[in-house]
């Protein structure tokens, strides 16, 4: 005799926001007539730290210390003890996606679905059969995925170059010109007095991971998009393919994960113009 337990989500994609509910089934197929003692249902999310192996020495002394953040931990019951008819059986489940209604000091909140390399946040779903003592109790597990909204906006002008990216001399030689971007969608240049031989963009993650007593950063990820030949008054579309799970997520003071956009404005006489945006990458609607 043989059973097996699984989790089916209603939505395809298995992607939600906080407040909406998380609707499916669990399915439990079985060759013959099974008892059991009670289904239940429970919802988990946590943000999982490792240390870079280029900062072992410096954790070694708090390393222990970086426990996994709960995020999340809802439980409800899908059936009460008693049995289930051969063949396939589903047993309907709704749970709102919502944060802890206590919030306590160092809990973030409902944090994006994100796979780094030192920080992973992930949200599951677990489906528990209890059974009497002479079996084991059947278990089962379903990954969805936490998004948020919308897109990031971005402006660069002379005006806006800081000191460092050539100071106040560098800034007066510069053309006159004004370059707008919406990321995930579009880049604009408005205006410019001379013309524009290219615009190079980088995206660039950057993680930071540890505690009060140190943290490991590396910046080990990115993107790169180059537009040539552009002209003023211009409007292009700009797509970045970005990993899904790997491009967002944060847990403040324990870790950090951010995001920067280097842009680069190249003109005919080649020129160089760059600056760099430490952005809130979210995604669009």
């Amino acid at each position: 005799m043989s059973t097996n337990l699984a989790i089916s989500l209603k939505r395809v994609n298995k992607v939600y926001h906080e407040g909406e509910t998380i609707a499916g089934v669990a399915v439990v197929e079985s060759s013959s007539e099974v008892r059991h003692e009670g289904l239940s249902l429970t919802m988990e999310g946590s943000v999982n730290l490792q240390i870079s192996t280029k900062n072992v020495g410096i954790f070694e002394a708090f390393s222990n210390s970086i426990k996994p953040i709960n995020l999340l931990n809802t439980s409800i019951e899908l059936a009460p003890p008693g049995k289930i008819p051969p063949g396939t059986t589903e047993i309907p489940f709704e749970m709102p996606l919502r944060a802890r209604g206590a919030v306590s000091p160092g809990y973030p909140g409902l944090l994006e679905t994100y796979h780094g390399v030192f920080v992973n946040i992930m949200y599951v779903l677990k489906c528990c059969m209890k059974r009497s003592f002479l079996n084991k109790p059947l278990n089962a597990s379903c990954q969805f995925f936490v998004q948020c909204k919308p897109p990031v906006r971005c402006e660069i002008t002379p005006a806006s170059i800081r000191a460092g990216a050539g100071g106040g001399g560098a800034r007066a030689s510069m053309p006159h010109f004004q370059v707008y971007a919406e990321i995930d969608s579009t880049i604009r240049v408005d205006e410019c007095s001379v013309p524009v031989k290219s615009i190079e963009l980088q995206l660039v993650r950057v993680e930071t991971c540890g505690c009060a007593e140190g943290y490991s950063r590396d910046g080990e990820w990115s993107i790169e998009l180059q537009l040539v030949r552009v002209e003023t008054d211009g409007e292009w579309s700009i797509e970045l393919q970005l990993v899904r799970v790997e491009t967002c997520g944060c847990a403040e003071g324990y870790s950090r994960d951010e995001f920067e956009l280097n842009v680069a404005v190249i003109f005919e006489d080649d020129y160089l113009v760059t600056e760099n945006f430490p952005i809130l990458l979210l995604r669009s609607k």
